[in-house]
């Protein structure tokens, strides 16, 4: 019953505090102002202690899209133009980074690029490892293809990691 009160609450107020609406007192009009570009591009909350205290949804975890971490990493190293192709697999405690370079960048700068991309993408708990060796992007994209049980999954990343560690 407190959830449902709570829930017919917060939706009033949301209701309550549209402010998009604006009435022309010449015309008395009702106009809707375009949202600027600007808005849109910002994400911004703000709670009091007591509100995150109060909280009905006690056991409320952090979670993140793994799939679109590993988009967003891939992107943006291929921003840079001495990168040619890049794959990665986001797990859950590591970050596997395979691609294939141009004459522009040597495979040490490459790697070092790589690895600081992701982890200024993701929280950094998590392990980053990056490779040039291009035979790996393969590997990492049967592997998220895979449907072999946990046991070989984690073996196969362990290989990977090796190979990549060299």
């Amino acid at each position: 019953m407190r959830r449902i009160t709570l829930f017919i609450c917060s939706l009033m107020f949301l209701m309550g505090c549209n402010t998009n609406d604006v009435i022309q007192p010449e015309q008395n009009q009702l106009i809707q102002p375009q949202r600027d570009e600007f808005q849109d591009q910002l994400g911004y909350v703000h709670y009091t202690r007591e509100e995150i205290n109060n909280e009905i949804d006690e056991d409320r975890t952090l979670t993140f899209n793994r799939g679109e971490m590993a988009n967003t990493i891939t992107r943006i190293i291929l921003k840079n133009e001495g990168f040619n192709e890049v794959a990665t697999l986001v797990t859950d405690k590591e970050v596997l980074i395979a691609f294939d370079i141009n004459e522009r960048l040597d495979s040490e700068t490459a790697e070092d690029l790589a690895e600081k991309v992701a982890a200024s993408v993701l929280p950094r708990f998590f392990k980053i490892y990056a490779s040039s060796n291009r035979t790996l992007i393969h590997d990492i994209h049967s592997l998220h293809n895979s449907r072999t049980t946990r046991n070989d999954y984690d073996n196969t990343i362990k290989n990977i990691i090796k190979h990549m560690e060299k």
